[in-house]
């Protein structure tokens, strides 16, 4: 996973962007039950900033958008990094900048965006709006109560469907939401990792057939497989 190929890729379907998945510190919670890319992370601050800064290198500025992601949030980026991002923004006339962040981080996102100087899409892992499910099952450390009281500091929710234990109301639900109080946001198809949460076929069969239209939807990316995106 270490080749800068890997690493960077052009999004040129919905929200053209260029992307870069880079290495950051462990993830600050890293308890959620169903993920393992925290693998991705490392403590060696000289050689994750090596390792971006030869990823950022490949950035065009093509479409004037960036997206950057790890495992974590941008928060755990090295300061390096994130000194190179704010450089890559500026030479290459970036104009508008993705980031992903996790809850506990929901004070300091206003500081981040004076940072880099352009307008921050911060999308967020809600993975379900339903709280029970979210923090019992997933471990998500993620104690809001409302898709409102997110939309006061993300912009763009990435959901989870496929998940045993997971009902189609629940789905449902959470594609209302994200609809009703979003104008962006992703929708992964979860798949089997070394996590023991299982993914359920027969909810993810309901799920592709009933929201098919989701496809066509500008406002919304469904990731079937997490390579999607072109990085990992």
């Amino acid at each position: 996973m270490g080749v800068p190929d890997e690493r960077y890729s052009r999004i040129t379907d919905k929200n053209r962007r260029e992307i870069c998945l880079l290495r950051g510190f462990p993830c600050k919670w890293g308890k959620c039950a169903f993920c393992d890319y925290i693998d991705d992370n490392g403590r060696d601050q000289a050689a994750m900033e090596r390792l971006n800064r030869q990823v950022l290198s490949r950035v065009t500025g093509e479409f004037g958008v960036l997206e950057v992601i790890n495992s974590g949030s941008c928060f755990e980026l090295p300061e390096g990094t994130l000194q190179d991002i704010a450089g890559v923004i500026e030479e290459k006339h970036i104009e508008k900048l993705f980031f992903e962040s996790h809850w506990m981080y929901r004070g300091h996102l206003d500081e981040m965006r004076r940072r880099m100087g352009v307008p921050i899409v911060f999308k967020i892992g809600v993975e379900t709006f339903d709280r029970d499910f979210r923090e019992k099952a997933l471990n998500k450390h993620a104690d809001f109560q409302s898709p409102q009281e997110v939309a006061e500091y993300f912009d763009s929710p990435c959901l989870m469907v496929g998940i045993q234990g997971q009902t189609k109301e629940m789905i449902a639900r959470d594609i209302e939401y994200l609809k009703k109080y979003f104008q962006l946001g992703t929708v992964n198809v979860y798949n089997n990792n070394t996590t023991p949460v299982r993914r359920d076929e027969e909810l993810v069969r309901w799920f592709m057939e009933e929201y098919s239209w989701l496809r066509e939807d500008p406002s919304v990316e469904v990731l079937y497989e997490i390579t999607d995106f072109g990085v990992g």
